[in-house]
């Protein structure tokens, strides 16, 4: 009985650490959001960053990161998301699937032209992707960098200016008092300065910045 009662604990914690559902939904960008207190990283979709403009077909450039961070507020507004964890990355979050009142947002990015497939882990949201650039929708309207594409050229120009090439990474201390690590790519990342005085300093990658105690900025709501 006893060994009965340790496998069904050991049941229960497992899935309740790969299925976290909830009201409490907070947008941190285009493919991440709390749930409960938990972060998700969109699995097998990568969004435009949060400052990220992308070619329209009228010529002119959009701000399609802001369009990708508001489409998610939209999808999750007064609904039950529930998050399907496939494992989790170097900065602490889960790899998810999430789904809001039966709606998949992960697909629904993709299909909506506000998010690439990010083919390096998967193919699972390709066919989607391909429907949405034949109807040159939202990132397909015109050629657009993609996001990893974006933020290696943010990347390899912010190494070119701090004072130790391999660490651009901001570690930013707020009036609050909240430890706010920015990276190249972050909207607020030119107006940031670092007071090493005042305890700010410079990280060599999201990983370190996270095991020091600082977290990424959250640009939805």
């Amino acid at each position: 009985m006893k060994l009965v009662i340790a496998f069904l604990a050991i049941v229960l914690v497992l899935s309740s650490a790969s299925s976290r559902a909830g009201f409490a939904v907070h947008v941190i960008d285009g493919d991440t959001l709390d749930v409960d207190g938990f972060r998700h990283r969109l699995h097998g979709i990568d969004a435009p960053e949060a400052g990220q403009a992308c070619s329209g077909s009228d010529g002119l450039d959009w701000s399609c990161g802001r369009a990708a961070i508001e489409k998610i507020e939209e999808l999750v507004s007064g609904k039950h998301v529930t998050c399907d964890s496939r494992g989790s990355d170097g900065y602490g979050r889960l790899i998810s699937v999430c789904v809001a009142d039966g709606r998949e947002i992960n697909a629904t990015m993709v299909e909506v032209g506000l998010a690439w497939a990010f083919r390096k882990y998967t193919a699972d949201y390709v066919p989607l992707e391909d429907a949405a650039r034949s109807r040159g929708i939202g990132i397909w309207q015109a050629p657009t960098q993609t996001a990893w594409d974006y933020r290696e050229a943010h990347w390899q120009a912010a190494v070119q200016s701090v004072p130790d090439g391999s660490c651009p990474i901001k570690g930013n201390i707020s009036r609050k008092n909240v430890k706010i690590y920015h990276v190249p790519w972050s909207k607020d990342y030119p107006k940031t300065r670092i007071d090493p005085s005042r305890g700010e300093r410079w990280f060599c990658s999201e990983a370190d910045a996270v095991a020091a105690g600082w977290r990424a900025p959250a640009w939805g709501r």
